[in-house]
């Protein structure tokens, strides 16, 4: 967690934040605290998104469904504003890693943990399909690990069975949200939800295997370096299963069957995973040593924020903003709004002869309480009369699988590879693309011979955006070394929101009081979709973070506030 900066909201709703999570394409996530001290993760959308009359409409929509979803093994909504200025939601927050997380630093989960949960996700999507609700983004990084059991998290683009969210795609592409962008993550979506078809429950099963292929394998199912390869192969391939083996197996193989009519329903794999269900095999203790013991350190960490905030006045309730570092609004009466009604948090179910933790906190509510959204991608329509060097990135994803071609285009370059076969003559204009002869302003003196300050040295990562921050580009992760001015500073790897990933070798130009200005090329061995021409960057601290900024036209002029990782 990262201490808020003064740029940064210290109070939303009736919720007092206490630092950063993290952030994302869509907006920022907040540990906050309610004044009755229940501890919230607290998801704010970026203001951009907010100006758009149609984001707000489908948060709304998608607010009443995230509300109707209150089963175990997931994480409650709290609360929710999608009136607010800037709209906001408030879940229960669970001290545990992602699974992406977690496997990123343990490796593959032993075999008990991933019974336990594949069992605990087949009993939540069950629970959710019985509201007549599809998730639609099952995968490692909508699935918490806690002591107390698996949750499925993140049902920002869940949807009514029967609902639609095509767009100007047409028959037989991915299915779109309404800002064009594909719904799902590449290599866990099901097959004909990348064709476009009809998605039903079926289609959450076979995100189900997939993630249980990673969690026992520690790789996925279906491989790829591209969104391209990985839409193409999960409709076309078979799913790389070798290192599963027995019963497990032929169950994460028939979830993910490309007929949907003959994967397992999500009841049916909870029951052949754990017969007598899911909480018996986590009251038991169900991770493995290492991810307990750092689970424990975050529960530890979170008690000492506790007790640091105690003393703390309450917050000030009302819409958040970005510009002052605490913005709030009285409620009709003159006074905070309420904070003293929530929903209910994680309860775990309970066997009749099982000895389980109890639920986190008894509380229940006389109503139900609103609820929530996260959405994953979103992009902005080019203005009419603009071409594609306008200000303004149009973003579309179209897949035609019997041709084996599918791209994402984003503006005036392609961001994901075509799939062999396929080809685009984008390039054909563009010559070396050469970079804008307007840079960022480099102040301060020439400063040739200055070493690189050591504030500037290690692994930073964050969020990028473009456009003057209208179009969310994924990851920036950058790496800075010592160096003389001529000589390699580091590298910036690029993760794009589809998983593909272009680097960038920075060479020092100057080093300044305020600035280190450093030129970038795209590295040897980039995809052709890579932007490979010269650029600028100008990398600026930002009380303990660093500002990247580029004069790349072609990539819209990338901007990222990076946290120091390393």
């Amino acid at each position: 967690m990262r201490p808020l900066e003064v740029d940064e909201p210290t109070a939303v709703g009736p919720y007092r934040l206490l630092g950063r999570l993290g952030s994302g394409g869509m907006g920022r996530v907040y540990l906050g605290r309610s004044a009755g001290g229940r501890t919230v993760a607290v998801k704010i959308v970026h203001p951009h998104f907010a100006l758009d009359e149609e984001f707000r409409a489908r948060f709304r929509r998608e607010v009443d469904a995230a509300r109707r979803v209150g089963a175990a093994w997931t994480a409650p909504v709290l609360d929710a504003d999608p009136e607010a200025r800037v709209p906001w939601v408030a879940t229960a927050y669970a001290a545990g890693p992602s699974l992406t997380a977690a496997v990123a630093d343990g490796g593959p989960l032993p075999v008990h943990s991933v019974r336990a949960l594949g069992a605990g996700l087949g009993e939540a999507l069950a629970a959710v399909h019985e509201l007549g609700l599809v998730h639609r983004d099952v995968k490692p990084s909508n699935v918490l690990l806690t002591l107390d059991g698996p949750l499925l998290i993140d049902f920002g683009i869940a949807r009514a069975v029967g609902g639609t969210s095509r767009t100007e795609s047409g028959e037989g592409t991915a299915s779109l949200t309404s800002t064009g962008v594909s719904v799902g993550s590449p290599g866990y979506m099901s097959p004909e939800q990348i064709l476009g078809k009809g998605v039903t429950s079926a289609a959450d099963v076979f995100s189900l295997g997939a993630v249980l292929a990673f969690a026992a394998t520690g790789t996925p199912p279906f491989p790829g370096d591209s969104s391209a390869a990985l839409l193409y192969k999960v409709v076309h391939e078979e799913p790389r299963l070798d290192a599963l083996d027995g019963d497990l197996r032929d169950l994460v193989a028939a979830c993910l069957a490309k007929d949907p009519a003959t994967r397992p329903a999500p009841g049916e794999v909870a029951r052949r995973l754990a017969p007598e269900g899911a909480a018996r095999l986590v009251s038991g203790g169900w991770l493995p040593g290492a991810l307990v013991e750092r689970v424990s350190r975050s529960a530890v960490q979170l008690l000492n924020l506790e007790a640091a905030d105690a003393s703390a006045p309450g917050p000030v309730s009302g819409p958040v903003g970005f510009s002052s570092p605490s913005v709030g609004a009285p409620d009709a009466n003159g006074g905070a709004a309420d904070p003293g009604v929530f929903g209910p948090a994680p309860v775990m179910p309970t066997p009749a002869a099982a000895n389980v933790p109890g639920p986190r906190d008894g509380d229940r509510p006389p109503s139900p309480a609103p609820g929530k959204l996260s959405v994953s991608v979103a992009a902005t329509s080019t203005r009419e009369g603009e071409g594609r060097r306008g200000r303004r990135i149009s973003c579309t994803v179209a897949l035609a699988v019997a041709g084996a071609m599918a791209a994402v285009t984003v503006g005036s370059v392609f961001v994901l590879d075509l799939l062999p076969g396929g080809g685009s003559d984008d390039n054909a204009d563009d010559g070396g693309r050469n970079p804008s002869a307007t840079a960022p302003s480099e102040p301060g003196s020439d400063g040739g011979g200055r070493p690189v300050p050591g504030r500037y040295l290690g692994t930073w990562e964050g969020q990028a955006v473009a456009v003057e921050g209208n179009l969310p580009l994924g990851t920036f992760r950058l790496t800075v070394r010592e160096a003389a001015v001529g000589a390699r500073l580091g590298t910036l790897r690029h993760t794009d929101l589809f998983g593909g990933t272009c680097d960038d070798v920075l060479t020092l130009k100057k080093v300044t009081e305020k600035q280190v200005v450093a030129s970038a090329v795209g590295a040897e061995g980039n995809r052709d979709v890579c932007n490979q021409a010269r650029h600028t960057v100008l990398l600026t601290p930002v009380g303990d973070d660093l500002r990247y900024e580029s004069d790349s036209e072609d990539s819209g002029r990338p901007k990222a506030r990076l946290s120091k990782v390393g």
